[in-house]
């Protein structure tokens, strides 16, 4: 994130940043689902806990 912030602070050309944040979120998407995988395996909550969980935040 601080790179983006420096694209903006730098007045990087706009489809350049769009890049930048495309990839940030994708890379932070990877990551919730990563951990979302995790949970299910550790069977720690409810699969209905699971999925409000996704429904709220994926």
């Amino acid at each position: 994130m601080r790179g983006v912030q420096r694209l903006i602070d730098g007045n990087a050309e706009c489809e350049k940043i769009a890049q930048q944040l495309a990839a940030s979120r994708k890379a932070l998407d990877k990551s919730f689902f990563t951990m979302v995988g995790c949970m299910i395996e550790q069977g720690d909550l409810s699969g209905d806990h699971v999925a409000d969980m996704l429904a709220k935040f994926a």
